[in-house]
């Protein structure tokens, strides 16, 4: 089975717990909690309820994966990951950590006890995608089984071992702000159904601004095999309920930044972007809903 959950709870944590059975914690990138409250995040969820932890920023931004300031704040990672039985911790670098950091990659990797932990590695730019370096990075993680988490819709991972995991942060031109389509969905499926064996676990993990909605149709295809409705209603009534959560007065421009991401779900199950039919408006400031929709063409 393809697991699928979110990063981070984009919703309240019983109504999350109610539709998906996996969580990537996104809060320990930010802040070391208290035993006390990882306990009681572990007691809260259903015994079949899987956590995977996003390790600390001090570990990947702070010290750049150098390993002997890296422990301890490793180490805190662990406790954590055992309280929430979590067998897997990712490690997320930033852009700024380039392929010139491999060797401490390496070395971290390498030299760090993993205590039967699955440790996955984001790495994050586009120096990292070039043929040369990619051939590098797979002999260094296939030879430390180090799985390689990519966001397969961009780039393929080079190294899996028994576990693909993935991490959808959206393909528009701001990060996050985005919402995929049943196409893509179907061909995010087609990439990693292949991965999905009997000595292989596969995680996708939704981090973008409607992950929640997102992840949701994804799972209800790989259990039933079509796509729900976004919303369950289509056309302009789908467009309403959209603009209606801006604030007026608005711009053309502000609503195509705020909203232009979001799908609309024509009547003959065609999916277009909010920003397709925004492009047409005038020039204006708009007081309210009404006069937006005025002037919308389907």
């Amino acid at each position: 089975m393809i697991r699928v959950g979110c990063c981070g709870y984009p919703v309240g944590r019983k109504k999350y717990m109610e539709v998906f059975r996996l969580v990537e914690l996104n809060t320990t990138f930010y802040n070391y909690p208290r035993t006390s409250t990882v306990v009681r995040w572990r007691e809260e969820a259903s015994e079949d309820f899987e956590f995977t932890v996003k390790a600390h920023q001090d570990i990947s931004h702070k010290h750049m994966l150098k390993l002997e300031q890296a422990r301890e704040p490793l180490e805190r990672m662990k406790e954590i990951c055992r309280i929430l039985n979590a067998e897997t911790l990712l490690v997320q670098t930033p852009a700024s950590f380039k392929p010139d950091n491999l060797k401490d990659a390496e070395e971290f990797f390498e030299g760090t006890d993993h205590e039967g932990l699955t440790l996955v590695w984001e790495t994050r730019g586009s120096p990292w995608e070039g043929t040369e370096i990619r051939d590098k990075l797979r002999n260094v993680l296939e030879r430390l089984d180090v799985p390689h988490v990519t966001d397969p819709l961009k780039v393929m991972p080079v190294y899996t071992g028994h576990v693909a995991y993935f991490r959808l942060h959206g393909l528009g031109e701001r990060m996050y702000y985005y919402q995929y389509t049943d196409k893509e969905l179907l061909k995010l499926y087609d990439l990693v159904k292949p991965l999905d064996t009997a000595d292989r676990e596969v995680y996708v993990l939704f981090n973008n601004l409607s992950m929640f909605e997102d992840a949701k149709r994804f799972q209800s295809y790989i259990k039933r095999g079509r796509f729900p409705s976004l919303t369950g209603v289509t056309g302009l009534d789908l467009v309403k309920v959209l603009i209606s959560k801006m604030r007026y007065p608005s711009t053309k421009t502000l609503l195509i930044r705020k909203l232009g991401w979001r799908l609309v779900e024509l009547e003959d199950g065609r999916q277009v972007r909010l920003e397709e039919l925004l492009r047409n408006l005038s020039s204006k400031t708009y007081k309210n809903t009404e006069e937006v929709l005025k002037e919308i063409r389907l």
